[in-house]
């Protein structure tokens, strides 16, 4: 399939600076292999990566006052920085605005590194890959034990576990995700003053 859509280490490496998901790639990758129109791509790669967009809500706060530099911070935001912005205090004597460009650009760096590598063994080297996608689950679940060990209200994690199974009973595995992100957003907005006060009387 990456023969196919002429994917290649220099592919790789301007599709991974531009292209800074995991899954957006993958799935550019097998769109293009299939000769799909610029138009679906766009809108397949948006609603792929729809969840994004409430991990910059619960980033506007960090990012205030930050400058110009908050645009690459937005474009960099991926699962794994977003875990670990939230997840790590930023060190005493250095600013708030270097460490968290500090954390993206370094993810960035790892990733274009990755997808070259990947890229240059997967072009000589035959492997069979098959199960390999477990790896995203495992990824998942260790950034969800990070999360729940940085923080001290465990309300959120219990609200998105609940409602998102809800949401997969009621709509099915097609068609729950994006309903459950919005519906936990929504709540989690609304709870937001009294989460905040709650926190503020323990500190």
């Amino acid at each position: 399939m990456l023969q196919a859509a002429g994917y290649n280490p220099v592919w790789a490496f301007f599709m991974a600076i531009f292209i800074f998901a995991g899954t957006g790639q993958f799935l550019c990758v097998e769109l293009l292999a299939v000769g799909a129109s610029i138009t679906q791509v766009v809108i397949l790669t948006f609603l792929l990566n729809f969840r994004h967009f409430f991990y910059g809500l619960s980033m506007i706060a960090k990012y205030r006052g930050i400058g110009k530099r908050k645009w690459y911070l937005m474009f960099g935001l991926t699962d794994e920085t977003y875990a670990l912005l939230t997840s790590t205090k930023v060190p005493e004597g250095i600013k708030k605005e270097d460490f968290y460009i500090a954390i993206t650009l370094l993810n960035h760096i790892y990733w274009i590194i990755g997808s070259v590598l990947g890229a240059t063994v997967g072009s000589v080297v035959h492997i069979d890959f098959t199960g390999i996608e477990f790896v995203m689950t495992a990824l998942f679940a260790v950034l969800v034990v990070e999360q729940w060990k940085a923080h001290s209200k465990h309300l959120p994690a219990f609200l998105g576990f609940g409602i998102t199974a809800l949401c997969l009973i009621i709509l099915g595995a097609d068609n729950f995700l994006i309903p459950a992100l919005i519906i936990v957003s929504t709540v989690l907005l609304c709870l937001r003053p009294i989460l905040e006060k709650k926190e503020g009387k323990k500190l």
